[in-house]
């Protein structure tokens, strides 16, 4: 029998930015924040969508709760659920959406795209063109 997943409240609040409220940037991020952010998102995230808005996620193991943490103080706009517990594994889920992730988070992805490998420059570039989000400069989705 097939084990489904537990499912709860957010542990931390960090919610996802209403459309109606101005995007907002939270604490300053140096490029080591920066640097890291994109290390897990190459190694850990996943650029895609509900089919209706754009999510990026995260999903890692519940032992890198500090990391998910972190995460979350440094890119405010964004979400972390969990812990969930099913099929064997105990990880956490961080995600940014909505209105944080068009006006920054994707933005800040690609303003350093030329340090993704091609195949998450693909995953990214893919995201942006299917929900039409629109970014400058180069193998950004501004004509989508």
């Amino acid at each position: 029998m097939k084990q489904l997943p537990t499912y709860g409240s957010p542990v931390v609040t960090g919610a996802p930015l209403p459309d109606a409220e101005p995007a907002q940037t939270g604490p300053e991020q140096d490029d080591l924040a920066v640097g890291f952010l994109l290390g897990l998102l190459v190694g850990e995230g996943h650029f895609g969508g509900d089919g209706r808005q754009p999510q990026v996620t995260l999903r890692m193991h519940v032992r890198h709760e500090e990391i998910f943490e972190w995460l979350r103080r440094t890119y405010p706009g964004s979400a972390l659920y969990g812990p969930y517990h099913h099929g064997g594994r105990n990880y956490y889920q961080w995600s940014a959406r909505g209105r944080y992730l068009r006006e920054i988070l994707a933005p800040l992805v690609q303003r350093h795209r030329s340090m993704l490998d091609a195949y998450t420059a693909a995953r990214f570039d893919t995201m942006c063109e299917r929900y039409a989000i629109a970014l400058d400069g180069p193998g950004g989705a501004s004509g989508a």
